[in-house]
C-alpha cells in the first residue's frame, strides 16, 4: 500500500541520515548545510580554490569540462578540444591544461618488441610490451616468453637477449594483463597496428590514435601527409631529442613515452579533426545506482564497514 511504501521509504531515509553523520564525524564529508546557508569563510575557500584550478580558463572550458563523465565518448572529447581550440592558440601549455581537465586516466601510450619465430624466425611474436599514462609514467614493462621457439632475438632492433627470457612470463597470462589495462582507454602508439597483432588483440578504432598515421604531425614536421615517417625522425624533427640511438636496441619504455609526447603536442588538433570524421556514438545506457535517489538508500549501495558502525 502506499502507506507502507511510504514508511519503508521513511526507514532507508533514516539509516542514510545515520550513516551520514557517521561520515561527518569522521571527517570524510563536510557537514550537510541547506541551500544559501553557506558560511562568508567557506564561500571564500571554495572561490579560491575554484580560481586556483582553473587560471585563466575561460567560462565555456569550464562548462564543456565539468559536463564530461568518466564514460565520456571520443565524440565528447572532440567537442571539448574543439572549443579549446577556437578560443585559444593551440599551445603544447594549453594542451596540457585541456587534458588535464579532462580526464588523463584515460589515455595510454603502448610499445612493444618483437622476436623471430617460426621458420627461418620471420614469424614475430611478442617479446616485452610497455605501458605509459598520459604523463610518461610507466605503468607495466614486462618481458614475455612467446609461445614458440625463439629463432632470432633480433637484438639490434628489439634490445631482447636470452637473459631476458629467464624471467619472463608467459604469453597468455601477460595479454591478460595488458588488456586489462587497455580495456576502455584511448590508446596512443606508433605505427600501433604492430603492436595490437603482436597482442593478439583488435582496439576500436575511434579510440585508437597512431603517431605514425597523423596529419598533424606531419605537417608539423614539414614532411608530406603520405610520407611513411619513423617515431626516430618524429622525435627529432618535433620534440628535438634522440632516440632509438646505439646497437643495443630500442627501447619500448622511450617509444612509448615518445608517443605519448607527440601526442600531447597535437592533441587539440588532433581531437577537432576526429570530432568530424568518426560518426557518433550512441549514448550510453543509465546504470548508475546513485541516478535513483530511492535505490541509492538500499543498504547495498553502502560500505559494509560504515553499516557496521552505524547500526
Amino acid at each position: 500500500s502506499p502507506q507502507a511504501r511510504s514508511k519503508k521509504r521513511s526507514r532507508k531515509h533514516q539509516r542514510f541520515m545515520a550513516r551520514r553523520a557517521v561520515l561527518e564525524r569522521k571527517g570524510l564529508l563536510s557537514p550537510h548545510r541547506h541551500p544559501g546557508s553557506q558560511s562568508p569563510e567557506a564561500g571564500l575557500e571554495a572561490h579560491t580554490e575554484l580560481t586556483e584550478s582553473c587560471d585563466n580558463v575561460p567560462k565555456a572550458e569550464q562548462t564543456v569540462s565539468s559536463s564530461l563523465s568518466l564514460s565520456a565518448s571520443p565524440d565528447n572529447i572532440a567537442k571539448h578540444h574543439s572549443v579549446l581550440l577556437s578560443q585559444g592558440n593551440g599551445s603544447s601549455g594549453r594542451v596540457r591544461t585541456s587534458s588535464l581537465v579532462l580526464r588523463p586516466g584515460k589515455y595510454v601510450a603502448i610499445d612493444c618488441e618483437m622476436v623471430g619465430t617460426g621458420p627461418q624466425g620471420k614469424l614475430s611474436e611478442l617479446a616485452r610490451c610497455s605501458v605509459v599514462n598520459y604523463e610518461g609514467d610507466v605503468i607495466y614493462d614486462k618481458y614475455v616468453r612467446p609461445e614458440l621457439p625463439i629463432v632470432d632475438y633480433r637484438t639490434r632492433w628489439s634490445g631482447i637477449t636470452k637473459q631476458h627470457m629467464k624471467n619472463a612470463i608467459p604469453f597468455k597470462a601477460a595479454q591478460a594483463e595488458i588488456l586489462k589495462i587497455l580495456k576502455d582507454k584511448i590508446v596512443v602508439g606508433h605505427a600501433i597496428h604492430n603492436d595490437f597483432q603482436a597482442l593478439k588483440y583488435f582496439h576500436p578504432k575511434d579510440r585508437t590514435r597512431d603517431t605514425s598515421q597523423s596529419p598533424a604531425l606531419k605537417k608539423r614536421a614539414g614532411l608530406p601527409i603520405r610520407a611513411n615517417v619513423s617515431l626516430k625522425n618524429l622525435a627529432r624533427h618535433l620534440l628535438h631529442k634522440k632516440i632509438q640511438e646505439g646497437c643495443k636496441g630500442h627501447s619500448s619504455v622511450e617509444d612509448a613515452q615518445t608517443a605519448m609526447e607527440l601526442y600531447r603536442l597535437v592533441e587539440v588538433q588532433w581531437e577537432k579533426q576526429l570530432a568530424h570524421s568518426l560518426p557518433p556514438r550512441p549514448p550510453s545506457p543509465v546504470t548508475d545506482p546513485a541516478a535513483d535517489s530511492s535505490q541509492y538508500l538500499d543498504d547495498q549501495y553502502w560500505p559494509t564497514e560504515l553499516m557496521a558502525s552505524s547500526l
